[in-house]
């Protein structure tokens, strides 16, 4: 069959069963494997499907300009649909994304513009604001917004959807996916779900994005929000293509079992995919080992290629820096707080306590720095030489309130966060981390007790 461009290529992709890695387990396992599609993603499927409406709405003119804020894998599917209809690409991608991606959207003939990745959303820096002012300035221009923008999980409705349902003659019972924008779950999940009602579904989150405790409290806690390395899922927004409704139950997998899983998929099922993909199998793996019966289908979508990750997954040496790859012993934040056996207690202060009052805590409790906050969120922080500074200046300072004076709120981390991880946040710019455990406790974790870990 000859095809007239190269988009006529997306979908269809295989479906591949897993054997060893879920030896074991009961039930049937197979993975949709979307690195079949010619960018190498699932979110092929999508850009063309926003494309393709933006034209039909009269949106997207002749020679015009598509822009688009994206981890790397949205912008290559964009990328070629312009080069297929004509048109011009600009990106802005967070500089956590791996060079390879960069690399590649440059490759195709697009302009990429790498943001910071630790600013909030709505910062102007973020790479999410820097496309919408771009969109603004930069005329006969659209931004498609892959996370709100309905065409994203209608794609998935319309194609990967029935794929699965056709290729598991209908026999599918639990469906498992990585949730970033929303549209490969959801869309995906909602045709399922009307096809088979009692069908599973399960989101895979990572640690720093909201999603798991939004689904179950209906609480955005800014509280969950902190670094992490995982590329192209979990956010720290909540995207209208994220359907809540339609995902069952989250599971949570950290950066290092889901880059470790990955690996595991290329040397022991022969399928060379990306960290995303890692993390999903890990989490369907946990989730299977106690909710998959023997007659049970379970299809995981494996959303995209190794080749995107070749300087970090792939890579012996980036793995063995951030203690992936265990070949010396490697301690975390979750170590450190076990190490404590419970006699640890959080001291922290209100925003509204008095400058006067925070001294005397220094004093009483024999540290250095204290969390602020304000009804139960972390809204600040305050360090004793920080606020020894500003008392010379202003000695009046010490009858105002902690709000006056405070910096910036303590950094939350991973629990699996590696020592070397750990010392690289801490710095003159943050004294202290702060981790949450799984009964939700918070701890701190200063540069001493970094130090303690590494030299005990």
């Amino acid at each position: 069959m000859i095809y007239n461009s190269i988009v006529e290529t997306i979908g269809n992709t295989p479906m591949v069963r897993l054997n060893k890695l879920f030896k074991g387990i009961p039930g049937t396992v197979l993975a949709k494997v979307e690195y079949f599609n010619p960018g190498n993603s699932t979110k092929d499927r999508m850009a063309l499907k926003m494309i393709e409406d933006a034209e039909r709405a009269g949106k997207l003119k002749p020679g015009g300009t598509i822009i688009e804020g994206t981890s790397g894998n949205t912008g290559m599917g964009l990328a070629l649909t312009a080069v297929a209809k004509g048109y011009k690409c600009i990106f802005t991608m967070a500089d956590k994304q791996s060079q390879e991606k960069i690399n590649i959207l440059k490759a195709v003939g697009a302009e990429v513009i790498v943001c910071p990745t630790n600013v909030a959303p709505d910062d102007p820096r973020s790479y999410y604001s820097v496309a919408r002012k771009l969109n603004q300035d930069i005329p006969n221009s659209i931004y498609p917004n892959q996370y709100d923008n309905p065409s994203n999980a209608q794609a998935h409705y319309e194609t990967t959807g029935p794929e699965i349902w056709k290729q598991t003659e209908g026999k599918i019972t639990h469906y498992v996916a990585t949730v970033g924008t929303g549209g490969s779950m959801c869309g995906t999940a909602k045709y399922l779900k009307e096809k088979n009602p009692s069908l599973k579904t399960v989101g895979i989150d990572t640690y720093g994005s909201v999603f798991k405790k939004y689904k179950e409290t209906g609480i955005f806690d800014e509280n969950e929000i902190y670094p992490y390395l995982t590329e192209g899922f979990g956010e720290d927004i909540l995207p209208k293509n994220v359907d809540f409704d339609v995902i069952d139950t989250f599971i949570k997998v950290t950066d290092k079992d889901g880059a470790i899983m990955a690996r595991k998929l290329s040397r022991e099922e022969g399928l060379f995919v990306g960290w995303s993909s890692g993390s999903a199998v890990h989490g369907a793996i946990e989730y299977a080992r106690e909710s998959i019966k023997k007659d049970d289908v379970m299809v995981i979508l494996l959303p995209d290629h190794g080749t995107r990750y070749l300087a970090k997954v792939y890579n012996d040496q980036w793995m063995k820096d951030h203690g992936f790859l265990e070949t010396r012993s490697f301690g975390t934040a979750r170590d450190i707080i076990q190490e404590r056996n419970g006699k640890d207690s959080l001291i922290t202060v209100s925003k509204s306590a008095k400058v006067s009052d925070a001294i005397l805590m220094f004093n009483r409790e024999g540290i250095d720095q204290i969390p602020v906050t304000d009804n139960g969120h972390f809204v600040g922080s305050i360090t004793s030489s920080s606020i020894l500074e500003k008392i010379i200046q202003d000695p009046q300072l010490q009858s105002k309130s902690v709000a006056d004076v405070m910096d910036k709120a303590m950094l939350f981390v991973a629990p699996d966060s590696t020592l070397d991880v750990l010392s690289s946040l801490l710095n003159k710019d943050n004294k202290a981390v702060l981790i949450r455990d799984s009964e939700e406790k918070v701890h701190i974790i200063t540069q001493h007790d970094v130090l303690k870990a590494m030299t005990s």
